[in-house]
């Protein structure tokens, strides 16, 4: 994959400067060197300490990634909400894990993706999952295309540049709920159990925020928005105000109200386009279950 930039500085700077500045890391800068890629400027091979003048065209071509040949075919179709040559973002189904495991190798949606690369002859056919979702969790899931693309959405991540929101299902204490609420409490282990969380005063803090969109006398839709990434963050958080999540068997959900699974669903997924930074938005509808509970607020 060939990418061209433009050096526009009156003063010199080292070409290998120049590229970190760009997101390329000594990772890919030895990747380029050493398995057929090339570095160009003004057309001319040359090497990472070459001075760059204003004005100067600086190519850089990334070989082809190939395949991890340990993650195995899903030729199940995926749900595309949008793909370019450096993005793929897919509607999750609930009860799909997001990356294989050790015993759990196929079945997953990175599975499923790479399928989709196979079918389609891409060269760069390695998954790269940018955004993940519990296996439970339905909604909006962003791939990078290749591992470039993913080093920039990683910087965007760190600096907390994504916007991921959600909708869920709750029953239990709503009339403690606000209209607009943040909840603000340190989530640890919980060491009785391999998967789950706890709120712990040891715990490490763990934001999240959420507004009340419909209720009834028994459940309530919520928006919510994170503002840190901890492991079962929405689902420890609302269970611990006395809100769990309708179907999370885990956290104390309710089992009895026409959902099997966490009702939860990303619905909005924000963030800059690694390369044009253009603020790209996706927005998807609730998942049938979840739609099916909500129709009773209208009827």
């Amino acid at each position: 994959m060939e990418f061209e930039w433009r050096y526009e500085k009156e003063q010199p700077q080292q070409l290998k400067y120049f590229l970190k500045e760009k997101g390329i890391s000594k990772g890919l800068l030895a990747k380029i060197k050493f398995q057929g890629g090339t570095i160009k400027v003004n057309d001319k091979r040359e090497n990472v300490l070459f001075s760059l003048s204003d004005n100067d065209k600086v190519t850089i071509v990334i070989p082809a990634e190939g395949e991890h040949e340990t993650v195995l075919l899903d030729e199940t179709p995926i749900d595309i909400i949008y793909e370019d040559e450096h993005l793929l973002v897919v509607n999750k189904p609930a009860g799909i894990s997001s990356i294989p495991a050790q015993y759990h190798p196929n079945g997953t949606m990175a599975n499923r993706v790479k399928a989709y690369y196979k079918r389609q002859g891409y060269e760069d056919q390695v998954v790269h999952v940018v955004t993940r979702l519990d296996r439970d969790t339905s909604g909006l899931m962003l791939f990078a295309r290749h591992g470039f693309a993913h080093a920039k959405l990683d910087v965007q991540l760190r600096e907390k540049k994504f916007i991921k929101k959600y909708q869920a299902l709750i029953s239990g204490s709503l009339d403690d709920l606000k209209e607009h609420g943040w909840i603000d409490l340190p989530i640890a282990r919980d060491y009785s159990s391999l998967l789950k969380r706890q709120v712990h005063v040891d715990g490490r803090s763990a934001q999240t925020e959420y507004w009340l969109e419909k209720r009834d006398s028994e459940i309530a839709l919520v928006d919510i928005q994170l503002h840190t990434g901890r492991t079962h963050q929405i689902r420890v958080h609302f269970s611990e105000i006395g809100c769990a999540l309708l179907g999370d068997e885990m956290y104390g959900g309710r089992m009895d109200l026409g959902i099997e699974r966490q009702a939860l669903h990303c619905y909005d997924l924000r963030f800059y386009h690694p390369f044009t930074q253009k603020l790209l938005e996706f927005k998807q509808p609730l998942a049938q279950d979840m739609a099916a509970i909500v129709q009773r607020f209208e009827d």
